[in-house]
């Protein structure tokens, strides 16, 4: 049976959220970028690795992976934007760091494929600043960890490649974006810097066979995950990561430039436009809906790639964005992961925190002088204490602006998940809530779970359905222990 819970402002007897620092000041895009590189370079930077959250000692230090490599391209996303700020020693440590993975062949072979894609784009962008052979080599060498193994490129759709090496033979039938499009990026990186032909094609093939599968068959956006279980593949639809779709943007403006084929900037138009279009709450700012499963850096990069090609709906959404994204800090000036919703109100991860600041840096790229307007939207927020779990539910209230809050990893750490409907409408991208999701293998109480604003006040009902079993995200999972509401 449905349950509702009714929320009663007046009632609640709770006093509003602390604002963010400088919420109310308005200062320049230039100037917010410089404080959010103090903030980034104060509290994740761990000389040569990142922290895995903040605060430090909750979380392990790395460099590997899209956690740490989102980190250092955000860092990269800095260096472009004013190259003379002090980025460059820490990019070069960071390369001097790096993971140097062994060839991998069955029937020996137990990595997994997305790893060192992530890791040679992040040593590309090492060597763009630095120019480090030694980067250079270990970015060549990553690639070709996948591209020359016979360990991930099986199954009936071979043309992509699955995650876990001879996955269709060990049982797990997961093939994921992550590896296929930063395999792209990663090739058209090292065809820009060696211009060794055979990278470039094989970006080309690569592109072509994600397309083929990964592209949702009704819009223009890529989903995550494909299965594979050696006779047949098939989508988990609507899956529409940050991380993938903002690759293959940039993937299709880089991949136009090189062939002079205007197709693939025209695909990245497309999606760049259904990002805009679709994946926004009420108010039209971009909702993530992975919770921490999922890094927003790369849609960043492909949304200024697309800017800085005069279409002025990205440059409109970095910018909106980035503004509402300053009131989504902490006290330290750390962003939290949904770019309309609340400061962190706990330890917030290397996955969480990325997008904030690199929207920050590619806002002050496209507009240094421009006026930051301050954004104290979630500053007369009321807390609920109220716990509650196991869909079917609803939550009416009345408000402009809702945050619900959990535990990311409550059964640590990945199968449970919950769809979410919002006024009646499942969320265009329907993961919902995958809560139980935790790269750091760590459970985070007070995590902010799922953001949404509305333009107005009014009155609201989400609903909160049981997630369908599927053999990536598990079964239905859903535990909230409170919500924020913005009268």
């Amino acid at each position: 049976m449905r349950r509702i819970f009714a929320l009663l402002l007046l009632a609640c007897g709770c006093g509003p959220r602390g604002a963010a620092p400088d919420a109310g000041t308005q200062v320049t895009f230039a100037a917010a970028a410089d404080e959010a590189a103090g903030a980034l370079g104060r509290y994740y930077y761990a000389g040569g690795a990142w922290n895995g959250c903040v605060p430090s000692d909750q979380c392990y230090t790395d460099d590997v992976d899209w956690g740490a490599d989102s980190m250092t391209d955000t860092l990269f996303l800095r260096w472009e934007e004013a190259p003379d700020a002090g980025e460059a020693p820490m990019l070069r440590a960071l390369g001097d760091n790096a993971e140097v993975w062994p060839a991998c062949n069955l029937p020996s072979c137990g990595l997994l494929s997305d790893v060192p894609s992530w890791d040679s784009v992040a040593l590309s962008r090492i060597y763009t600043v630095t120019r480090d052979g030694g980067a250079l080599a270990r970015a060549e060498s990553d690639f070709a960890m996948v591209d020359e193994s016979n360990a991930f490129a099986l199954g009936a759709c071979p043309a992509i490649d699955y995650q876990q090496a001879g996955a269709a033979d060990g049982g797990n039938e997961l093939k994921t974006l992550e590896t296929d499009s930063n395999y792209v990026k990663a090739a058209l990186l090292l065809w820009e810097e060696t211009s060794e032909r055979a990278y470039l094609d094989k970006a080309a093939a690569k592109y072509a066979a994600i397309r083929r599968y990964f592209l949702d068959p009704e819009v223009p956006l890529y989903t995550a995950f494909v299965f594979d279980d050696g006779g047949s593949c098939w989508q988990l639809p609507r899956r529409f990561f940050a991380s993938v779709n903002g690759n293959l943007i940039w993937a299709g403006v880089h991949l136009a430039a090189a062939t002079g084929d205007g197709g693939y900037l025209a695909d990245a138009v497309a999606t760049g436009g259904a990002v805009a279009r679709d994946l926004n709450d009420s108010s039209g700012l971009y909702d993530e809906m992975q919770s921490e499963f999922d890094v927003v850096e790369p849609l960043v990069e492909g949304m200024e790639e697309l800017a800085k090609q005069g279409q002025d709906f990205a440059r409109d959404w970095i910018l909106t964005n980035a503004t509402a994204a300053r009131a989504s800090r902490t006290p330290q000036g750390i962003f939290g992961r949904h770019l309309d919703g609340p400061p962190p109100r706990q330890a917030v991860t290397e996955w969480e925190s990325n997008g904030g600041f690199a929207l920050a840096f590619a806002a002050a790229s496209l507009a240094p002088g421009a006026p930051v307007a301050p954004d104290p939207f979630w500053a007369s927020a009321a807390f609920v204490d109220a716990g509650f779990s196991d869909p079917p539910f609803s939550l009416s209230f009345r408000g402009r602006g809702i945050a619900l809050v959990g535990t990311i990893g409550d059964v640590c750490c990945k199968p449970g998940h919950a769809r979410v409907l919002v006024d009646g409408t499942e969320t265009f991208d329907e993961t919902g809530i995958w809560q139980n999701a935790s790269p750091t293998q760590t459970s985070l109480p007070g995590s902010i779970l799922f953001a949404w604003r509305w333009p107005d006040a009014g009155s609201h009902t989400l609903d909160f359905e049981p997630g369908a079993y599927d053999p990536h995200e598990g079964g239905s999972y859903l535990h909230l222990t409170g919500y924020e509401v913005v009268p």
